[in-house]
């Protein structure tokens, strides 16, 4: 049973913990993967700074605690898209579904249907975001659309606007 804000160890460019309020959040609600050891838990940046806004967790570099703020400068040095990134993470885990790092299929996130756990179900969207204003050309859209296809996922684009709002497009194939 979750008690209180359990300790996220950054190191370098890895976040994990080893507390067994992080194994229960695991198996209550999927936040994290478990290591191949099954000794900690390692968490996605999106999911690290959710779980520090939403006051589950605390984020350490060695000893020194660091705000959320913080934390996403020293992330953003890794992750270029975090700031985009984020607010679609939060969005989705606010409307009930949990989502997991894509990184294996180019993409930005999958998504469960809610319900589903991953383990027990397939994703059904495979996410890629992007700020409003950014460009896309056809064939950037058509390799997001192959990727979704091939994996046997609908492809979701989440769009971040100037205020961190998130419009969504789901897009799939249909054949006439």
């Amino acid at each position: 049973m979750l008690k209180g804000k359990f300790p996220i160890n950054l190191t370098k460019e890895v976040l994990t913990s080893n507390s067994s309020e992080a194994f229960s959040l695991y198996d209550k609600s999927c936040f994290g993967e478990p290591s191949k050891g099954k000794d900690k838990i390692s968490y996605g940046y999106s999911e690290a700074v959710y779980l520090v806004e939403t006051k589950k967790a605390e984020v350490f570099s060695g000893k020194k605690k660091i705000d959320v703020k913080e934390l996403m400068k020293k992330l953003s040095r890794v992750d270029k898209k975090i700031y985009i990134k984020y607010p679609v993470y939060s969005d989705l885990r606010e409307k009930g579904y949990i989502v997991k790092t894509a990184l294996k299929f180019g993409a930005d996130f999958r998504v469960y249907p809610k319900g589903k756990r991953p383990g027990n179900a397939h994703a059904k969207w495979v996410v890629f975001v992007d700020h409003e204003a950014a460009k896309t050309n056809w064939q950037e859209f058509s390799a997001k659309n192959r990727v979704a296809h091939s994996t046997k996922k609908k492809l979701l684009l989440g769009i971040v606007d100037s205020e961190e709002d998130v419009t969504y497009y789901e897009v799939g194939w249909v054949r006439p």
